[in-house]
């Protein structure tokens, strides 16, 4: 028997590691962050319109890619277990892809809220670093 046509799929897609593969690191988020950082600090010292509009554009891509490689983290490498024994974590995760969203880094070219990022990606991945020890 076939489908009748209204359901069959139109658009085929895939997505990166859904095996999931295994390889996790949270240094992915925290290049991106160090980016966004480095980039605000261009963009205070450029009076440039053009430069500053590219600065903004490209500032915003890096904040996506830091609450990806957070998200992945979150919902991919962490389990039960790793919540129970850290039970900050949910909290430490939503504040990191808060500051790298729209009312943090993404929506700011202050240097001082990638810091924020920045500190809030390092206790993850202190955590995340003893769990790999364990």
């Amino acid at each position: 028997m076939r489908l009748p046509r209204m359901l069959t799929p139109r658009t085929v897609v895939s997505a990166h590691c859904d095996l999931p593969c295994g390889v996790y690191d949270p240094a992915q988020a925290r290049i991106e962050a160090e980016s966004i950082k480095a980039i605000s600090e261009k963009y205070q010292a450029n009076s440039d319109p053009e430069f500053r509009t590219r600065a903004i554009l490209i500032k915003e891509q890096r904040a996506e890619l830091v609450k990806h490689h957070l998200w992945v983290l979150w919902t991919d490498y962490f389990k039960p277990a790793h919540f129970e024994k850290y039970p900050q974590l949910h909290q430490l995760f939503n504040e990191a892809t808060k500051l790298a969203g729209a009312s943090g880094a993404k929506g700011s070219v202050d240097p001082a809220k990638a810091d924020e990022l920045l500190q809030k990606i390092d206790e993850i991945a202190k955590i995340f670093w003893e769990t790999k020890q364990a």
